[in-house]
């Protein structure tokens, strides 16, 4: 008895035809976006709404995950330098702390929190305008609904995760001195000059590069799952589903890669 699937029949061939296809289909909204992004003109005011939309109703969000993140990760620090280091070398912890929540804690924790609120968000806004059929409108006034829908959300999106990714850090390096100065009062000169003296800037710097590209990864894969809904309500749920799902995946993968290619450091 062969297992079928609503496409047809659930095969390997099948299979791969269907991520080939699915993997075309976005390759064109990723191409057509980047193009016209630097065709005029922008829809500023939809642009501004999105800005406030990603950016500032994420903050609370970011707060709280940066802050909690940032503990966790400065617990588990403090553990390993007091068991095999020593009493006494936690402070020393300090710009490990400081690395690992910029280069790679930080920005895809945002990525992936903002990938739940903001994408799906994304998906399910658009997608009810398509099965609406408020898509079908601006095409027949003659208007580009990748350039009027997706374009101002992935700007907004490439702008604002780096400026989340920036605030998270800070957020997280306080809480990572918050638990080792005052809560485990480890001594607070040194924790903080060894910080200063071994974090880089390019260390910041890198983890902004990755959320811009989260960033664009989170808008692109939402608008391009909110475009192709249909199916009435049940359509919308999936497309949201769908986001989150292949956006969080999308985002640790390109984190590899990125890590991989981008220096470790400047300083050489």
């Amino acid at each position: 008895m062969n297992t079928k699937t609503p496409n047809g029949p659930l095969s390997p061939g099948n299979v791969f035809r269907r991520f080939f296809l699915l993997l075309g289909d976005f390759g064109l909204v990723f191409f057509q976006t980047l193009r016209n992004i630097f065709r005029k003109p922008l829809e500023k005011n939809i642009f501004l709404q999105q800005l406030e939309e990603v950016g500032v109703r994420s903050l609370p969000v970011v707060i709280l995950t940066s802050a909690f993140g940032g503990l966790v990760f400065s617990l588990q620090t403090y553990v390993g330098f007091h068991r095999y280091v020593g009493p006494g070398s936690e402070a020393y912890g300090g710009p490990i702390i400081s690395l690992g929540l910029c280069k790679e804690f930080i920005p895809i924790l945002v990525g992936l929190m903002v990938s739940g609120r903001v994408g799906s968000a994304m998906a399910a806004e658009i997608g009810t305008m398509k099965i609406t059929e408020q898509i079908d409108a601006l095409y027949s006034l003659g208007a580009d609904p990748n350039k009027y829908l997706v374009v101002p959300r992935t700007l907004a999106c490439i702008f604002m995760l780096p400026c989340l990714t920036l605030f998270g850090d800070a957020i997280g390096i306080t809480a990572g001195y918050f638990y080792n100065v005052v809560l485990m009062k480890v001594n607070g000169v040194v924790y903080l000059r060894n910080t200063l003296i071994y974090l880089e800037l390019w260390d910041i710097l890198s983890g902004l590069i990755k959320a811009a590209f989260f960033g664009l990864i989170i808008a692109i894969v939402g608008c391009w799952q909110g475009m192709k809904t249909e199916g009435g309500a049940k359509g919308v749920g999936k497309a949201t589903t769908v986001t989150v799902v292949v956006a969080s995946i999308s985002i640790l993968i390109v984190n590899f890669f990125l890590s991989k290619a981008l220096p470790a450091t400047l300083s050489q």
